[in-house]
């Protein structure tokens, strides 16, 4: 059994910079896969950042490529989404997630995921 726990969300001006952790406690070998999802208001989670297999290779969502940065700490089995150049848009509930199959190189959707954690808020303002 594996917990996952996120932290460093808050509240941030446009324009800004926000780092997110996820810290995975227990038998860590159910984190083969990691991801992170965000969820709006009244909408279904959707991904952000996928992490292939300990951190092989990384899938990022349009939306975000080129402003978000997923990588992971195998040592302390952390996984961090660094978010630069926020929008209003951005704005969201942000959770990681983590299974024990391998998904290499594909793009699993929220509920072939079985452990998540509790999520944190990020909210950019104008």
């Amino acid at each position: 059994q594996v917990t996952l726990m996120e932290s460093g969300g808050g509240s941030v001006q446009a324009g800004g910079s926000v780092r997110l952790s996820c810290v995975g406690s227990g038998d860590t070998s159910n984190t083969r896969c990691m991801g992170w999802f965000r969820q709006y208001t009244g909408k279904e989670r959707e991904w952000v950042a996928i992490v292939f297999n300990g951190g092989v290779k990384t899938y990022y969502e349009d939306s975000v490529k080129g402003r978000f940065t997923a990588s992971r700490d195998n040592a302390t089995n952390t996984l961090h989404l660094q978010m630069n150049n926020l929008s209003p848009e951005d704005t969201a509930t942000y959770m990681c997630a983590a299974d024990s199959r391998s998904c290499i190189d594909y793009i699993p959707p929220p509920k072939w995921f079985r452990v998540w954690g509790q999520g944190t808020q990020v909210t950019v303002s104008s």
